[in-house]
């Protein structure tokens, strides 16, 4: 216990250790399926529509004929398939049918470009991809670089109910990009279905040990990395991540999934942990759609909402919540992850939905989550909580890379558990870089204190260097982010002839206020020391973030380079 401080933190109920099933991820579905047929699994909600009721029964029987049917188009024990969607019933049955066909799943961003499409699906081998009809061109435009012989199609109006998917007018289609002629060789996902029966499922004996998923990590370094993840890993997670909310009742939750499935995160903390407690996902496909996340929070009495800080900061500041317009007393448990959750945006929201919400940490790399502040216990602020049961972490010297340090020195992360990855696909390199004795070596650069929090100080690999000294861009946008008049705030390091780097802040004010830079500068004066003050302000509308909503540093450097070489 006295190198594992973290464990008094513990929720009461929370286990120290979890016994793993010996199974495939799937199991959790069939299990859902046996124990509660009739559930709802999924719904869609899309603007102001609500989408027909997929039950947990329903879903299983879809995924072991769509199991059938790519097994028919050629899909065999460990080939991978790809999934281009947004958050919809679809995407479920496409991902457990993958699975079941004894196939990985390689999910893609349904933001990407064709150039970015053309690298993920050449780099992991995919022949088979499916994709919602509205992303169809997109991957046709690429077909002939890759290796991609067919193309699966579903049509959102699948996921609605018979009247309104015959309101789902030709014009309708046609305008939103979703009616397409298929190319010869591809085929609709319902006929596909329609060819299978659920006993035709293939009798493929499919493992724990077994390659379940290709994860793409990347999105804030610039470098794309297919992490491979084993059912046992992605389990091991659903079961951490289950146990970790003791109030959750198996068969009566409501998770509101305004997260991107194709995204890890999504994936595991809302899809796979709903699946396992058996609970209805409302499936929002743009959740910058705020007010379809604020509707169907009260339309189906959402209790579980996985986010990030940027979603649940909008809904502490829209006018209609302000108003009293809509009834979020229904949420209990929200797990915020990708980016740092301020104490005000975590004391706003639980004042206006009487629900918790705590800060968590996860990786691509162990999918997802390896920490989280207790639900009902200390959260100190700006912590990522404590390690989740049968998690090992330290902090380590960056200066050579394995002596352990004490409580309060700062230094790499580096965790090991049942749910980290095998390895990058194709990247012998970077995977003994990452995974060393056991050990995942994070590159994020932390602390922990005495009684066993974590504290993220920042990424390695964005460590900003003026003059020789090191700044930390997270602690500066901590700094910025307090400010009465700030919304959002980016820090990134920008070349500097004199200093050879300095730090520069890209600030968005809140709505009706306005912020100069002396203001700004003289703001962190009084909060950091002399060399951390942004020698340069930009003041902007909006930033540039992941799906997930972590501000892109990087592009803001990209960007400021750019305008730097027109003027």
């Amino acid at each position: 216990m006295e190198d594992r401080p973290w464990l008094k933190q513990y929720d009461p109920g929370v286990p120290h250790t979890i016994e793993y099933p010996s199974v495939p991820l799937f199991f959790f579905l069939e299990e859902a399926a046996r124990n509660h047929p009739e559930t709802a699994c999924a719904i869609l909600y899309s603007n102001g529509t609500t989408g027909r009721k997929f039950t947990y029964r329903e879903v299983n029987e879809m995924t072991d004929r769509l199991a059938a049917g790519l097994v028919e188009l050629g899909v065999k024990k460990g080939d991978r398939v790809g999934i281009f969607m947004p958050n919809s019933p679809q995407f479920v049955v496409a991902y457990f049918a993958v699975l079941k066909a004894g196939g990985v799943v390689v999910a893609t961003n349904p933001l990407y470009s064709p150039r970015e499409i053309e690298h993920q699906a050449n780099d992991s081998g995919v022949e088979i991809m499916l994709v919602m009809s509205n992303f169809y061109n997109r991957v046709k435009e690429v077909q002939s670089k890759t290796k991609i012989r067919t193309v699966v199609v579903t049509n959102i109006k699948e996921a609605l109910p018979s009247h309104l998917a015959l309101l789902f007018t030709l014009l309708k289609e046609e305008k939103g990009g979703h009616r397409v002629q298929l190319a010869e060789g591809d085929l609709w996902m319902k006929d596909l279905l329609s060819r299978h029966k659920a006993s035709d499922r293939p009798q493929i004996e499919v493992r724990a040990e077994d390659v379940a998923l290709f994860q793409y990590s990347g999105g804030t370094t610039g470098t794309s990395k297919g992490a491979v993840a084993l059912h046992r890993n992605l389990v091991a997670n659903t079961l951490q991540i289950r146990s970790w909310i003791t109030d959750c009742v198996d068969g009566n939750e409501v998770v509101l999934m305004a997260i991107p499935l194709f995204h890890v995160y999504g994936m595991v903390a809302g899809m796979c942990f709903a699946i396992r407690a058996a609970g209805t996902m409302i499936m929002v496909p743009n959740p910058r759609e705020l007010k379809d996340v604020l509707e169907s929070i009260q339309k189906f009495g959402v209790s579980i909402y996985p986010g990030v800080p940027t979603m649940y900061n909008a809904i502490n500041n829209h006018p209609d919540v302000q108003a009293k317009k809509y009834n979020l007393s229904t949420i209990k448990a929200c797990i915020s992850g990708s980016a740092p959750l301020m104490r005000e945006t975590k004391e706003r929201f639980e004042e206006l939905t009487g629900g918790k919400l705590v800060e968590g940490f996860g990786m691509s790399e162990a999918p997802t989550a390896s920490h989280c502040n207790p639900l009902y216990g200390k959260n100190p602020p700006g912590s990522i909580g404590v390690p989740m049961s049968d998690m090992d972490c330290r902090i380590i010297s960056l200066d050579d890379e394995v002596t352990v340090l004490p409580v309060g020195e700062i230094g790499e992360l580096v965790m090991r558990g049942p749910n980290v990855m095998r390895g990058y696909h194709n990247m012998p390199t970077e995977t003994a870089n990452a995974l060393r004795d056991g050990w995942l070596y994070t590159g994020d650069i932390a602390r922990m204190d005495e009684e066993g929090f974590f504290y993220i100080v920042d990424r390695k690999k964005e460590l900003i260097k003026p003059g020789g000294y090191q700044v930390w861009p997270r602690e500066v946008e901590e700094v910025i982010i307090t400010h009465p008049k700030v919304l959002e705030v980016g820090v990134a390091g920008i070349p500097d002839p004199y200093r050879g780097e300095t730090v520069k802040a890209w600030v968005v004010v809140k709505p009706g206020e306005s912020l100069t830079e002396e203001e700004v500068k003289a703001f962190c004066a009084e909060r950091l020391a002399k060399y951390k003050i942004p020698t340069h302000i930009e003041f902007r509308t909006e930033l540039p973030k992941t799906t997930v909503g972590k501000i892109l540093r990087r592009e803001l450097v990209r960007q400021h380079k750019e305008q730097s070489q027109v003027s």
